[in-house]
């Protein structure tokens, strides 16, 4: 013992040192309904705010059942073969996203993932796929936050098959969200690349994009061109939440 700490300092330290032991086995509150001990989410709020929706199977905004794409999709097919969302960015999921990304909350990754990966066709898109690519943030941005959510969210999805130096953030871009759609598509036009010396590992590889929110899905499309431009045979967008927005909606 230190000589010079007095036993109550010494007892304090050390139960301090055993609440955070506790801390690290103890489970967390529901994030939404505050119960207690519970994941992140616990799977009574799954149940009530995860249903499944009917949703377009090339940009995942809801739609009627009986039909699989939306009419701008078949209008102007976008450059994702098939787009996949587990939750709509609604409440409680909107705030969780945010609290994920911005209050230092990466810890939160297994839980969401296990969320997205009970989505319908998940499953099935991760097994085809030959690798599985997160979105990348540019360095500033990386910087700022600490830690790329997609990633998190890729390599709880897909371990063994996520690659995240392949695809490469070459432009720092202005926030998405007080853009229109219109700003949106111009905001992120050439910000992203492949890795030169690995483009020759995407020809003809089916893969998938991980990323936590789609709204407009400029960003996605963005990146989805780049990769098909390198040979890629088939590109699948899977989201954690999906934005519903108006003015997101091609004209």
């Amino acid at each position: 013992m230190d000589q010079a700490r007095q036993p109550g300092e010494y007892i304090d330290s050390m139960f301090r040192k055993l609440l955070q032991g506790l801390s690290r086995r103890v489970s967390s509150q529901c994030a939404v309904c505050l119960a207690w001990p519970a994941q992140p989410v616990c799977d009574d709020c799954v149940e009530r705010f995860a249903q499944p929706l009917a949703r377009c199977s090339t940009c995942a905004m809801p739609l009627a059942c009986g039909t699989s794409q939306c009419g701008a999709c078949v209008r102007e097919p976008p450059p994702l073969d098939a787009c996949v969302a587990a939750v709509a960015y609604g409440y409680p999921w909107s705030r969780l996203v945010v609290e994920f990304k911005f209050q230092e909350r990466p810890g939160w990754a297994a839980s969401l993932a296990l969320l997205m990966r009970s989505a319908p066709w998940v499953e099935p898109a991760l097994d085809a796929a030959d690798i599985v690519i997160p979105m990348p943030l540019s360095p500033k941005r990386l910087r700022e936050r600490g830690f790329n959510q997609a990633l998190q969210l890729a390599r709880h999805l897909a371990p063994d098959k996520t690659d995240a130096a392949l695809l490469l953030r070459i432009r720092h871009t202005p926030p998405q969200t007080d853009l229109h759609r219109a700003q949106r598509l111009a905001n992120v036009q050439h910000a992203f690349a492949i890795e030169p010396l690995r483009v020759q590992a995407l020809v003809g590889k089916r893969l998938v994009l991980v990323d936590d929110v789609m709204t407009s899905g400029a960003s996605l499309h963005a990146a989805a061109r780049v990769l098909r431009q390198a040979g890629a045979s088939h590109v699948t967008a899977l989201v954690l939440a999906r934005a519903d927005l108006a003015q997101d909606r091609p004209a």
